[in-house]
């Protein structure tokens, strides 16, 4: 079988592709998308958790309570400044975020072991203000409980008979796993580097021939028309993982330098989880190019084939979104369905998990299979006289 023609194809494509300069633009785009979102999604949490950690908290009426404020400014990381006279206007002119009130009866009714009155004013529509108002609600808790035990002890009283039950939360995930909980984006920043990568030779050179008139000349060469379709899917393939492994040496480059351990999470990208990310991910710069050339095939102009290559991109944007909200690893039946495979095992990989080779080799022959498929739709659609009469 004479398979330079598809060679000459593909390499042609290729070429045009790489002269492109929209494509590399969208290209090298994509690459430096996901680092700058990655990293800015996570200097925004540690920024918020070291907000947390050390906060000025604004007290009205601290001299009804001196054991509280004392006990508020011998814990770490807490200021204890006086409060604005008028403590609800303060936070909703965004003067202050949170603000505690100590009521003038404080005083009396503490003495006589009775609830003191405590208000605390925040704005839940401001963001940045929920780790302070978390981390002062959890500080007048532990008050609340010390100064409970305190009061049951010297009434001779055991605090245990208000506990019925003591919980103990045991965390049995490593700093590698949430770190991976929060990381599994990469998944979708790789899955749309590869559907980027591979729209714009995949488009162009199909409907984008159609549209310009040069798509006839080429099915009147005594070629099948298969060789055709697939030397164009080849060089859209071929671009496909370029856009892949740029992005993840940029995202892996990226990730290296942030602060993760601020976060109290480890994420360890090396060579052996990069190789097998490739491996995971690489079936779908075999399918996402075949399943662009197919569509394309439908389209009169090359604009209206990018529209329609843009529905791949809901699935890919969905399951990004719900691998950080829900768990996908324990679900295996997910691995019988294209870009679900690929999630459930990358995130596998990104957790510092083993994936076994028949799941990779498994994914990797339906790929390959679906891609076959509409590869061969596409070859019939330009067998037909529609695709050149259809304009």
């Amino acid at each position: 079988m004479n398979l330079s023609p598809l060679i000459v194809v593909a390499r042609k494509e290729l070429t045009d592709g790489l002269r492109d300069r929209r494509a590399l633009f969208t290209i090298l785009f994509v690459a430096l998308f996901g680092p700058v979102l990655i990293s800015f999604m996570l200097k925004q949490l540690a920024v918020q958790k070291k907000a947390a950690e050390e906060i000025r908290l604004p007290v009205v009426g601290s001299e009804f309570a001196p054991v509280l404020v004392n006990w508020l400014r011998q814990q770490s990381g807490v200021d204890v400044v006086p409060g604005p006279a008028d403590a609800e206007a303060a936070v909703r002119e965004k003067r202050e975020e949170v603000v505690l009130v100590i009521k003038p009866d404080f005083t009396g009714n503490f003495g006589e072991s009775k609830s003191a009155p405590l208000e605390v004013f925040s704005d839940s529509t401001r963001k940045s203000a929920q780790p302070k108002l978390i981390r002062v609600t959890s500080l007048l808790d532990r008050f609340n409980g010390e100064t409970a035990t305190l009061r049951l002890i010297a009434r001779g009283v055991s605090p245990e008979v208000v506990r019925p039950l003591t919980v103990r939360d045991v965390d049995i995930s490593n700093a590698q796993q949430r770190g991976a909980t929060v990381l599994n984006v990469i998944l979708m920043f790789l899955a749309m580097a590869v559907m980027t990568a591979a729209m714009q030779i995949a488009t162009d050179s199909t409907a984008g021939e159609r549209e310009r008139g040069s798509l006839e000349p080429l099915l009147l060469n005594p070629v099948p028309r298969w060789q055709l379709v697939a030397g164009k899917w080849l060089a859209s393939a071929a671009m496909a993982f370029i856009g892949m492994l740029l992005t993840l040496k940029v995202l892996a480059t990226a990730v290296a330098k942030l602060p993760l351990e601020d976060l109290g999470i480890r994420f360890h990208l090396g060579v052996p989880q990069m190789l097998m990310l490739i491996a995971t991910m690489g079936p779908l710069a075999l399918l996402v190019p075949a399943i662009e050339t197919w569509m394309s095939c439908f389209a009169r102009s090359f604009k209206e084939a990018q529209s329609y290559s843009v529905v791949l991109v809901i699935p890919v944007a969905f399951l990004g979104v719900a691998s950080t909200m829900m768990p996908m690893t324990n679900r295996s039946w997910l691995l019988a369905i294209p870009l679900f495979s690929q999630y459930v095992m990358g995130a596998e990989i990104l957790a510092g998990k083993t994936v076994s080779t028949m799941m990779l080799i498994g994914a990797g022959i339906e790929a390959a299979a679906l891609a076959g498929l509409f590869l061969w739709l596409a070859a019939r659609l330009f067998s037909t006289e529609k695709i050149i009469f259809g304009r």
